[in-house]
């Protein structure tokens, strides 16, 4: 039997794919820095705090995960 207390499930997909576009976007705006290849920790915790907060649209993610980027550099 499997019992399941306090568990979160996060939609990797959703998180993944709204990274991938928040990145994508501050990297070509300049806001971010790097090639693409390493994690931006900063931005990853944007989207899973957004992500906990309720929303699951990865395109309002990424969008809501920009702004709150740009507002905080």
């Amino acid at each position: 039997m499997l019992i399941e207390r306090d568990l979160q499930v996060m939609n990797f997909d959703a998180v993944g794919e709204a990274y991938a576009i928040a990145a994508n976007y501050l990297r070509r705006s300049g806001a971010l820095s790097g090639d693409g290849i390493e994690t931006n920790n900063r931005l990853l915790e944007i989207i899973v705090e957004l992500y906990y907060g309720g929303e699951h649209n990865r395109i309002k993610l990424a969008n809501k995960a920009i702004t709150r980027f740009q507002v905080n550099c």
